[in-house]
């Protein structure tokens, strides 16, 4: 088996799990492979065991058989940027803290990789999210797990986005910014934003804007099959355009278009851990005094 890693600096108390993970896969006789960045760290923190190769992005990793994210939800959103259409199944290893897409902890970290190996998990496929652009802004990189979002920059004003569906007119966000989400970026910024949680194989997308100056204007489930666009004004010319982690200035003139990307990300889910149980648990759903235990009633 074939294995990539990538990752971000970890708590000192993941260290042993990290170790004993990279140790159990060479003892398997599994091909690794961990991104350059990350390796470099890891070279730092713990003893590599011989033979562990290295790559770097723009790598093919064709031929993989799994890439494990070790770190937070960030860092499965970067993971799925290297898999690109590839849409080699990733494993989210939470060394983090909330780790609604990274479900895997340190402490149950080998019996994790015992299941990968024996064929004990599911894969869920999660629809992303396509940018299109005129100039273009995120080059090879357009697509995103979570949400896209249009935000004010370098002033406190608010911005107007002229938002249309598939060609017809909806409205007129006067807002901080406007968010397009899929639907498992529901858990992320549109939820801060009053949107509604979907199930990831809901095939929708939330349209949600931030601070609206209209407290009427809510948030709205859209088809995924539509291409939404959008058209910016305000009294800067300067915006911001953020697609999952990764942001960056535009002037006012930008075409904005998003769609369904043609591809998904393919996460690995145990068969013991499913969305309603992360639901659950992350939100601290069914916590109160009549039902301490979060058993339903």
């Amino acid at each position: 088996m074939k294995i990539a890693i990538l990752g971000k600096p970890f708590s000192e108390a993941a260290q042993p799990f990290v170790q004993a993970l990279l140790e159990d896969l060479v003892a398997r006789q599994a091909e690794v492979l961990i991104a350059e960045s990350f390796r470099t760290y890891l070279d730092n923190s713990l003893r590599l065991p011989e033979g562990i190769g290295s790559f770097r992005r723009g790598d093919s990793l064709r031929g993989v058989q799994f890439v494990f994210s070790i770190g937070g939800d960030g860092t499965l959103l970067d993971t799925v940027t290297y898999v690109g259409n590839l849409q080699i199944p990733i494993l989210g290893i939470n060394a983090g803290r909330l780790g609604f897409l990274a479900t895997v902890t340190p402490a149950h970290l080998a019996q994790a990789i015992d299941s990968l190996f024996k064929g004990h998990f599911v894969i869920e496929e999660r629809s992303l999210i396509r940018v299109d652009t005129d100039p273009d802004v995120f080059g090879d990189i357009n697509f995103g797990l979570n949400e896209f979002s249009i935000l004010k920059r370098d002033t406190s004003s608010m911005i107007v986005v002229h938002t249309y569906i598939d060609g017809e007119y909806l409205n007129s966000y006067w807002a901080d910014g406007l968010i397009v989400s899929t639907p498992t970026g529901s858990t992320g910024y549109s939820l801060s934003c009053g949107g509604p949680v979907m199930l990831p194989q809901t095939n929708n997308f939330i349209i949600a804007p931030v601070c609206p100056h209209n407290l009427n204007v809510r948030p709205l489930i859209v088809s995924d099959r539509s291409v939404i666009s959008f058209e910016i004004e305000g009294r800067s010319n300067n915006f911001l355009l953020s697609l999952d982690s990764r942001s960056e200035p535009v002037d006012a003139g930008v075409q904005i278009a998003v769609r369904r990307e043609t591809f998904t990300a393919r996460l690995v889910k145990l068969n013991h851990v499913n969305f309603l149980s992360t639901l659950r648990s992350k939100l601290n759903w069914g916590l109160d005094r009549r039902n301490p235990a979060g058993i339903p009633l």
